[in-house]
């Protein structure tokens, strides 16, 4: 009976840790795949208030699909505004390819966060 009751505590311990672990997880600003083959990339961007997202670029045209909207700053390096896009939940955008040589962050300046899958195209010329 011990035996089972120290396992039952172990276990119980497991699961809290993972949830701490989780939860922690969870409340920075991330990318996470979702889908890819040799035609486009396919990701959820999850964007938490005032946590933008590291420096990148966009070497190909994406659609936005807006899972819970806001507005978006792109920013550059040093934190600078170069644009705002405002997001409506449950519609869709097209960004086209970031200019050559250039890298921007996003951030979230509102008070929830910003959830979006982005489908980027992996070649910008359609297959005929």
């Amino acid at each position: 009976m011990k035996t089972k009751v120290m396992i039952g505590v172990t276990v119980i311990g497991a699961v809290f840790a993972a949830g701490v672990a989780v939860g922690q997880q969870t409340s920075a600003s991330r990318r996470e795949p979702q889908f890819e083959n040799s035609e486009v990339r396919v990701w959820k961007s999850i964007i938490m208030p005032n946590q933008p997202l590291a420096l990148h670029r966009h070497d190909h045209g994406r659609t936005i699909v807006t899972l819970k909207g806001g507005t978006l700053d792109v920013v550059d390096a040093k934190g600078a505004t170069m644009e705002k896009m405002n997001w409506e939940t449950g519609k869709a955008y097209w960004l086209d390819a970031d200019k050559a040589g250039t890298q921007h962050g996003d951030l979230n300046k509102g008070k929830e966060s910003m959830e979006v899958i982005v489908v980027e195209l992996k070649n910008d010329k359609p297959k005929m």
